[in-house]
């Protein structure tokens, strides 16, 4: 009907003419469209070759019995080649590793890596691989800007059901503070819609052939279908920028404990006006850097320059709001920033240091990994601080399954007269201990008439006794007694009995541990 793509019949009618128009629109927009989707596809194939997948064979520690290792299990990882030939992944990709493997897409070769940055509570690991060929290939994937809500995301990985790499797509549908499941942390994160399974883990979310986020957790509820959680950008700078220097501080804490203030009544006897809003201060940690310069009582209004509402949220971005704590996470510790609070009905901007947050609040110590567990056994009783390794013991039911009490002290704070507890965690039946064999997770409030500190102090009262009995008791005045000298004297044979390695945890003692500067990593990932 033509000859060419600039030549029409004239006597075509005006309806012929149009779809001549159309056709001639269309293989326009075709030979357009060639090129793009090749460039589109060969910028898959580049960014494909730069993501990893990562083997780690992981030892955890018994928390039942702290002295040794649970059964080694093999996990599967992915991650993705980032700046200085490093791995960027999830930390529990890694955690407690003994030994970690990264592959490339398309080889068959596997080689050794090992850990050279770690933030559990961002749920990040970054991984070094000694042997430089391995980068040859692959292009180092910029960390880019978060996009904006609806737009699509593509989620590259290694999931379970197969071994070559999978790609799914999905939009960004929301972000806001969530909590962390690999250590019970509070950050930004993203939510996605693309399919997520075991082994995407540590994977990257990419959008303009960059890095938007990692990959950590998927939602199981039975409600929820194909909705993921990825850590987002600002995480994971933080997590590179403080690294930087060689040290990691993790996040910082702004050292107070704050509600919410929607009730009206609530606001009234805070003094505010009508178009005043804000987070009511409700505790003031002691050892914390806000001590003596925020109060109980005050409502703070802003935190660093954004104006914080009833709920305790700031706008972040146009008309999407998260938690007030988003304006602290983009600090480092040591770094000092303007809140703004009404006290006693004015208004007064405070500088605050914002601090290292210590490792609980509570009387229960957050989970730890790659670390070994603390114990001491005396007179064949097992000691142990309460801490959320050893009521996760409990399996994945320790919402319900764990003792009530441990479950409890979860809700109280720490303070310097009482920084954490010590449970009697079982007791290895000899002669020493006749009557209390069926003894377990049992908690000590006191050694002879004195309160437990901690559980390194609660080691020394033991280990320093000079009394010819030790009595320990509960906060209900149930009582454990046993002789000293008769413990001690007994103590070689229970743990040969026991096949028992030692009588304390490596380090119990020792002058770091006494500081709480650490304790004994108990894995190595070279």
């Amino acid at each position: 009907m033509f000859a060419g793509p600039n030549i029409v019949n004239k006597n075509f009618k005006e309806e012929e003419y149009e779809m001549a128009r159309k056709i001639l629109a269309v293989l326009a927009l075709g030979l357009f469209l060639v090129p793009l989707a090749h460039a589109d596809t060969a910028e898959i194939e580049r960014i494909k070759r730069s993501i990893i997948k990562i083997y780690t064979t992981a030892a955890a520690p018994d928390y039942f019995n702290p002295w040794a290792l649970l059964n080694a299990k093999q996990l599967n990882g992915s991650g993705a080649v980032i700046a200085d030939n490093r791995i960027l992944t999830n930390a529990h990709v890694v955690a407690n590793g003994s030994y970690i493997q990264v592959q490339r897409h398309g080889d068959a070769k596997k080689y050794r890596a090992r850990v050279d940055v770690i933030s559990h509570e961002a749920d990040l690991a970054v991984l070094s691989v000694d042997d430089e060929s391995f980068f040859e290939g692959t292009r180092a994937l910029r960390i880019g800007d978060l996009p904006e809500l609806q737009q699509e995301v593509t989620v590259y990985g290694y999931p379970i059901g197969g071994k070559s790499l999978s790609i799914t797509r999905g939009v960004l549908s929301r972000v806001e503070h969530q909590y962390y499941a690999h250590a019970d942390s509070y950050l930004m994160a993203g939510q996605i819609d693309a399919a997520i399974n075991p082994g995407n883990s540590g994977g990257p979310v990419i959008s303009g052939g960059r890095i938007v986020g990692v990959v950590m957790q998927a939602n199981t509820s039975q409600r929820a279908e194909n909705l993921g959680y990825f850590v987002p950008p600002i995480v994971i700078r933080h997590v590179l920028e403080d690294a930087g220097d060689g040290s990691h501080d993790g996040f910082p804490e702004l050292g107070a404990v704050t509600q919410n203030m929607e009730s009206p009544s609530m606001r009234a006897i805070a003094g505010l006006e009508d178009d005043q809003e804000g987070a009511l201060v409700v505790r003031v940690f002691e050892d914390s850097k806000a001590a003596g310069v925020l109060k109980l009582g005050d409502v703070i209004l802003e935190v660093d320059g954004m104006e914080v509402a009833e709920d305790r949220t700031v706008e972040w971005r146009p008309n999407q709001r998260t938690n007030y704590h988003f304006a602290i996470d983009r600090h480092h510790v040591g770094d000092k920033i303007k809140v703004k609070v009404a006290r006693d009905g004015e208004e007064q901007t405070l500088e605050v240091e914002l601090g290292k947050p210590p490792l609980s609040r509570t009387l229960v110590l957050a989970e730890q990994y790659d670390e070994l567990p603390q114990y001491y056994i005396y007179g064949g009783v097992v000691f142990v601080p309460l801490n959320m390794n050893l009521i996760k013991r409990w399996g994945s039911s320790w919402h319900s399954k764990a003792p009530v009490d441990f479950l409890h002290a979860r809700s109280q704070w720490a303070d310097a007269d009482r920084k954490e507890l010590v449970v009697a965690l079982k007791v290895l039946p000899a002669a020493i201990n006749l009557g209390y064999h069926d003894w377990k997770n049992w908690i000590v409030e006191q050694v002879n008439g004195k309160p437990v500190r901690d559980f390194l102090s609660f080691a020394r009262m033991l280990e320093d006794n000079s009394e010819a009995f030790v009595r320990m008791e509960d906060d209900a005045g149930y009582m454990m007694v046993l002789e000293h000298e008769e413990a001690s004297r007994q103590q070689p044979l229970i743990l040969e009995t026991y096949h028992i390695p030692a009588r304390h945890s490596p380090g119990l003692f020792d002058s770091s541990a006494a500081a709480g500067k650490g304790r004994t990593p108990h894995t190595s990932a070279l």
